[in-house]
């Protein structure tokens, strides 16, 4: 299984990868209010939270078809990314600025929105690296479980475990680096781990039939029997 090559197996990384980085750059420029209230909890939503869910659905749809272990190769990639724009934008905000750049939007707009993305990416890694995991663990054990029948409850309870975990390191992480201020945080635990959910479950009609045509267009259904689930072996 190591050596066969997959049709689209690159694509779905290059895309799942794409997400990942998008999500972190989204997060550090803007805060979102609806206007919308929970009761006391005000919804608000950092901007990354628009996208990052779709990062659970390629990863769904990798363990479900490719199975555990290369999923485990992707996410690994997606860390390898999120480490190298890390070090780029940290690099960017040390050089100094053009002259008249510095006029139009100068080192202050750049800190502002890309100075606290180091901070960001600190707690999205670490977020991404537990609940990635979480959630490709939780579904490929469901699918042995289950036979691989109720793809649409497997799928939607390893986000409620996955997105539960990565929402909870994430915010609190980026809280106590100050990317996000510590008055919003319950506000953002609650918004974002609602609307993450409730894209995973929104997009499961869509989910499943994708699932099925990538089944069939790579001829395979992994089942993790036998897999060692080690996140940090990279062999196997």
């Amino acid at each position: 299984m190591e050596t066969r090559q997959f049709r689209y197996l690159g694509a779905l990384t290059s895309l799942f990868v794409t997400v990942l980085l998008l999500s972190n750059l989204l997060s550090s420029a803007k805060i979102i209010d609806l206007g919308i209230s929970l009761g006391p909890i005000a919804l608000i939503f950092d901007a990354g939270t628009l996208v990052f869910p779709i990062s659970y659905i390629f990863g769904d749809i990798l363990t479900e078809v490719y199975g555990y272990r290369i999923a485990r190769r992707v996410i690994w990639t997606g860390f390898a990314a999120m480490l190298i724009m890390a070090f780029f934008v940290w690099l960017t905000g040390q050089l100094p600025g053009e002259a008249a750049w510095e006029g139009y939007a100068g080192q202050g707009a750049f800190d502002a929105i890309l100075g606290g993305i180091s901070g960001l990416l600190v707690a999205s890694i670490s977020a991404y690296f537990a609940g990635t995991f979480a959630n490709s663990f939780v579904l490929a054990k469901l699918k042995v479980k289950t036979g691989g029948r109720y793809l649409w409850m497997r799928t939607i309870g390893s986000t409620l475990v996955g997105q539960g975990v990565d929402t909870v390191i994430f915010i609190v992480i980026a809280t106590a680096l100050g990317v996000f201020p510590p008055e919003a945080l319950v506000s953002l635990v609650v918004t974002n781990y609602l609307f993450k959910v409730g894209i995973e479950v929104m997009l499961t009609p869509i989910t499943l039939p994708v699932v099925g045509w990538f089944k069939r267009a790579e001829n395979t259904d992994i089942f993790d029997r036998d897999t060692n689930f080690n996140p940090f072996r990279l062999d196997a």
